[in-house]
């Protein structure tokens, strides 16, 4: 695959220190669409209240129909008492989030051997772009193996790697699946190749800072339980369009405020592929039974992360998050891939629920066990009353639609205000505001997706895995 010497020469230019974080430091450009975006999103929800006050009749009038109906009243009582359980645990996750602390680097005389595995399939010269970051990283050379497993792919992804390798030399070993298997197969190859005594996965769409390994790893040298680590996501491709704008502020609560606060409780639920480590010993303990994974009787080939995760707890093992390991990873663009990954980590999300329900309730760790659980109980909550809310909401809005809307407006402008206000506090307030947005199109416009998950639990399929249109 012959490439133009410009365009190699361009490449070889970003492999300088530190200049994949030089280019993070965006142009601040107006978009006209994404002003449209955010003024009505704040006209729809101050709109909305002004219509609750006017309709608080109505809104008495419907309260006093549930109360009198069979249905209504046991849907209330639910309602409310699920209500009761989430504020309640909001707070704790409060507590716990004000407990937190990262883990902060060791020196170099103590990290670990690493390995880091880089499983590509159609990333083009993205690729590239992941393997020269993870070798600019402050990580002590003789201490750091890197691995790159192209899995089979259609494109340009193999001619990069190659690139990488002449560039990296020794630093670098590349490798060719036969054909297409699956992200879950290129990292079991990955691990049986790699040397370290820790394993970093990173995907091929990703970058990461110059300190972030030796930030992940280090949990490892200072708490011996610990069997895995989640890096800290952020959104690499947030100037480009709308929705990685929302997914960037989405991103912040669900890393730097929800795992921090799991952190606490040494089990943050799933690692991610974007950026996570994990103990030798605590791999192979579990690695055959995580390659040979089934789902009602298929092989599954989403959701290894949340598998390996839901492995190493069951095995009695600590699961934190490091804050300070930043990675910047690629997300959809537009609706139909937004949609797409959500599926898939919604249908992960129930086979690892039911997984770990066959042992969270068993003395499956020494120590405390009851944020443990009671993490698994708030998660699959979520599934169990899906189906019932979504009921409830497709009746309401057949039969008080003005009051569906305005109500759910109202919603939104309360409940997405929390995560307004941490990400401004951890960040930029002008950026903040998008939580309004994507609260806005969740609601409206993903939330079948859970629902669905649930049918479609048992299918296959990666689902984003198509030949990407640019590159």
């Amino acid at each position: 695959m012959s490439k133009s010497i410009g365009n190699l020469e361009a490449a070889n230019k970003t492999a300088t220190k530190g200049s994949f974080f030089n280019s993070l430091s965006y142009t601040k450009s107006i978009n006209p669409w994404g002003v449209v975006v955010l003024v009505s999103t704040f006209i729809l929800m101050i709109g909305s209240g002004f219509l609750v006050f006017d309709l608080q009749n109505d809104f008495q009038q419907f309260r006093t129909d549930r109360i009198n109906s069979t249905f209504g009243l046991i849907f209330l009582v639910v309602a409310t008492g699920l209500f009761i359980f989430k504020a309640g645990f909001f707070i704790y996750n409060l507590f716990l989030y004000f407990r937190y602390r990262s883990v902060e680097s060791v020196t170099d005389e103590k990290l670990p051997t690493c390995t880091v595995i880089v499983p590509a399939y159609n990333e083009g010269k993205q690729v590239w772009d992941t393997l020269m970051s993870l070798a600019d990283s402050d990580y002590p050379e003789g201490k750091l193996e890197l691995l790159a497993i192209d899995d089979g792919s259609k494109d340009d992804t193999w001619y990069w790697m190659q690139e990488a390798k002449k560039r990296l030399g020794d630093r670098l070993s590349i490798y060719k699946q036969p054909k297409n298997k699956g992200k879950r197969h290129a990292l079991y190859r990955g691990f049986n190749l790699g040397i370290g005594e820790v394993f970093v996965t990173v995907d091929s769409d990703s970058v990461v800072k110059s300190d972030t390994l030796r930030n992940l790893v280090s949990p490892f040298v200072v708490n011996e339980k610990c069997g895995a680590v989640a890096g800290n996501i952020r959104v690499l491709n947030n100037e480009k369009a709308l929705l990685p704008k929302m997914l960037n502020v989405s991103f912040v609560l669900s890393f730097e405020f929800v795992r921090s606060a799991e952190s606490s409780l040494n089990s943050v639920l799933c690692t991610p592929g974007a950026l996570a480590a994990y103990r030798r010993s605590a791999v192979f303990a579990c690695l055959e039974d995580w390659i040979n994974q089934t789902f009602m009787g298929q092989p599954s080939d989403i959701g290894e992360d949340r598998a390996m995760t839901n492995m190493i707890l069951k095995q009695g093992k600590h699961v934190l998050f490091q804050r300070n390991a930043y990675c910047y990873t690629n997300v959809p663009e537009r609706y139909k891939g937004l949609y797409k990954m959500f599926i898939r980590w919604g249908r992960s999300n129930v086979r690892e629920n039911i997984q770990m329900s066959k042992y969270v309730f068993t003395n499956f760790r020494e120590g405390s066990k009851l944020g443990t659980r009671l993490l698994f109980i708030s998660q699959s909550s979520k599934i169990i009353m899906s189906y019932p809310f979504l009921v409830f909401m497709l009746f309401f809005v057949v039969m008080h639609p003005v009051l569906f809307i305005s109500s759910t407006f109202v919603s939104i402008l309360i409940l997405s205000s929390f995560p307004v206000l941490f990400y401004a506090k951890r960040y930029k307030l002008s950026e903040s505001f998008w939580a309004y947005s994507y609260s806005v199109l969740y609601t409206f416009g993903l939330f079948w997706i859970t629902p669905y998950a649930i049918a479609t639990a048992s299918k296959r399929g990666w689902l984003t895995r198509e030949l990407p249109e640019d590159k």
